[in-house]
């Protein structure tokens, strides 16, 4: 069964990641694809985060990295995808996921949306708080990985060490 994995990943984190390698042990195939919102004006650029995704997955064989635009359910019926997979880090986001997932379903009964628990050490991880730790020239190396953390310092105008320490 394949599944889809969408999202903004601006930029990809450990929390991602984690989800990312869980559910390619439970699908024969997890396509991870970035969504291209002309109204969102992200960190990276669709082709950086398109590269971070698959530098980082590339040892994982039933990832696949895509980008799209427009419905998720749509692009996940074009795909052959019968899953969505949405993660959880709090009960504050399964309001906003459930009413993604009923909408979803809603316009196809074709497609199931699955919610995967964050692990408990990325649970209180998001891109928007990495960047904001990275603005302001805080580690993140713990939150992404390396070659993101160094992307994030290149966006940012910090110095970039090889080997990631600052």
């Amino acid at each position: 069964m394949r599944a889809l994995y969408p999202g903004s990943f601006d930029p990809v984190t450990f929390g991602h990641l984690d989800l990312i390698q869980r559910a390619s042990q439970l699908f024969d195939e997890v396509i991870v694809a970035v969504l291209r919102n002309p109204n969102k004006q992200p960190s990276f650029s669709l082709e950086e985060r398109l590269e971070q995704l698959s530098s980082v997955t590339s040892h994982l064989p039933q990832v696949r990295v895509t980008s799209f635009e427009g419905l998720t359910v749509h692009f996940a019926l074009e795909q052959d995808a019968r899953v969505i997979l949405r993660g959880l880090r709090a009960l504050s986001d399964f309001e906003f996921e459930l009413q993604l997932a009923h909408t979803n379903a809603s316009l196809s009964g074709q497609v199931d949306t699955l919610f995967m628990a964050t692990a408990v050490p990325h649970s209180f991880l998001s891109s928007s708080v990495v960047k904001e730790v990275a603005r302001f020239g805080g580690d993140v190396q713990h939150l992404v990985p390396e070659t993101v953390a160094i992307d994030l310092r290149r966006l940012f105008n910090q110095r970039v060490d090889v080997g990631g320490d600052r």
